[in-house]
């Protein structure tokens, strides 16, 4: 495997570097923090997301120091004191983390990861994380859709060219994978990950020979096995296919060969498609796949299917690797709690006029609740770090905001969503491989009702508190309100 690491230490928003000059000066660098890492919104205003980028996560933890160039960079800033300085030339990360497992269906307001280490080290490792989960889980979560949208048909990322930049075309080929693509265009990806990586001709590989057909015919004589020959170059109808045809039979069928495929990539692709599978059926060729791109989305895919088109499988590119109709996840990285001398864990809250972005005080765990009959996922619930779900007996949830909606469950299975990764700053989980990531992603999805699952209207998911929570927090409230 390919390594692609390198040290980002400094890739942190400047602000950090002063707060933590500033908990290094106040007393506060040993002071125990509690950060959540959530978002707020699903994208594309539907049901659930996918988590994604713990394992870049982990590699980064794991290498977090600074450099002597780093250290004589902050020296050049003329306000940080030699003894923080020298304080960062030894750091490293010594706390905890939690989080959930990539590959995960997760929904808004819920702890996706949680910090708790020494103020400075809580602080300075916040870009990078939500960098992140941010971008890896828009891409997983963009991906899931579109898979669900084929329908059990293959979906390709192709989008490279359009990525913001390498890692964004590198580790969203990862995130899509993780979400149910079936390969990448990005042969980086495969090298460094494993992601499946294929593809066979531009158009400039037509447009270089004399004839179309010359084109076809070499391509197929070089790459029997893989033979998928772009057909709207010129006429897709008049000439694309018709060469595709004399090609596949004058090299592929003598040698026994009958899976080939034809892409388009321009058109009416629901009326070409069809008009393309009746050509290539006549000719005795009903293994030949057509696969279809050009600015596809879940809902071009879903409109082309429901229209009855004749597509095997899609290349989505811009529009998975950008998430073009919702291109920003939203993670944010609140403090929630802070530990007193003696070790007494305080509760922290950040108020708003902005309901929406209170934040949920105090250490916490998030239990997923199944139904033991359905095996689906009924509702998720957040607790206090020492509270235990009792899943043996009936157990009231409520709607945290409209606190008269209840619901008694029984006969379900509590299960913890966030797992420990680091304790006292060693690695304690064992990556999965992004094949094992990939299974998780799957089961986690069969577990989620259809109709969590929907692009238009979904189902509001609920994301509880339990009682003791709900207290704190609202309790939490009405005091800084009276100051």
């Amino acid at each position: 495997m390919k390594d692609i690491s390198r040290n980002l230490t400094m890739l942190v928003d400047y602000y950090e570097l002063t707060m933590g000059h500033g908990y290094f000066r106040s007393g506060k660098k040993d002071q125990i923090a509690y950060f959540d890492l959530f978002f707020r919104k699903n994208p594309d205003n539907g049901g659930y997301a996918i988590a994604a980028g713990l394992e870049q996560i982990v590699e980064y933890v794991k290498t977090l120091h600074f450099t002597d160039a780093d250290i004589a960079y902050l020296r050049s800033k003329g306000c940080f004191g030699e003894d923080f300085l020298a304080y960062l030339s030894d750091f490293r990360f010594t706390g905890d983390i939690w989080a959930v497992p990539e590959g995960t269906v997760v929904f808004p307001g819920e702890p996706l990861l949680t910090v708790r280490a020494p103020a400075i080290e809580a602080q300075f490792i916040e870009t990078y994380l939500l960098m992140i989960i941010n971008h890896q889980s828009l891409i997983a979560t963009k991906a899931s859709r579109l898979v669900r949208a084929a329908k059990g048909r293959a979906i390709s990322e192709f989008g490279s060219r359009r990525a913001q930049g390498a890692d964004a075309a590198i580790l969203g080929a990862r995130a899509a994978y993780i979400g149910g693509i079936s390969n990448t265009a990005c042969a980086i990806a495969d090298e460094a990950f494993g992601v499946p990586a294929g593809g066979t001709m531009a158009h400039s590989w037509i447009q270089m020979f004399d004839s179309e057909y010359e084109a076809f015919r070499t391509y197929c004589e070089l790459y029997p096995n893989n033979a998928t020959l772009l057909v709207d170059t010129y006429n897709v109808l008049e000439s694309g296919v018709p060469n595709a045809i004399r090609a596949f039979r004058e090299v592929l069928l003598p040698r026994g060969i009958r899976t080939c495929g034809v892409r388009i990539d321009s058109g009416d692709i629901a009326y070409l498609s069809n008009k393309i599978r009746k050509m290539l059926d006549d000719a005795g060729l009903t293994e030949c796949r057509i696969v279809a791109s050009n600015s596809l989305d879940e809902y071009i895919i879903r409109g082309l299917l429901h229209q009855g088109a004749s597509v095997d499988a899609f290349g989505v590119g811009e529009r998975l690797i950008t998430a073009k109709s919702d291109p920003v996840f939203g993670g944010v990285y609140k403090l929630c709690a802070v530990e007193d001398e003696a070790g007494n864990i305080l509760p922290k809250i950040k108020l708003s006029e902005n309901v929406g972005k209170i934040t949920t005080p105090h250490f916490k765990k998030v239990y997923r609740l199944y139904g033991r009959d359905t095996h689906k996922a009924e509702a998720d619930l957040i607790c206090v770090y020492d509270e235990t779900v009792d899943d043996t007996k009936p157990l009231e949830i409520f709607d945290p905001e409209n606190t008269w909606k209840t619901k008694v469950m029984e006969n379900f299975e509590a299960k913890e969503l966030l797992v420990p990764i680091f304790q006292n700053g060693e690695q304690v989980y064992e990556l999965p491989t992004i094949e094992q990531i990939r299974a998780h992603c799957r089961d986690s999805l069969a577990a989620t009702w259809d109709e969590v699952k929907r692009f238009e209207n979904p189902h509001n998911y609920y994301v509880d508190l339990s009682q003791r929570l709900w207290d704190l927090k609202y309790g939490m409230i009405k005091k800084q309100r009276k100051q």
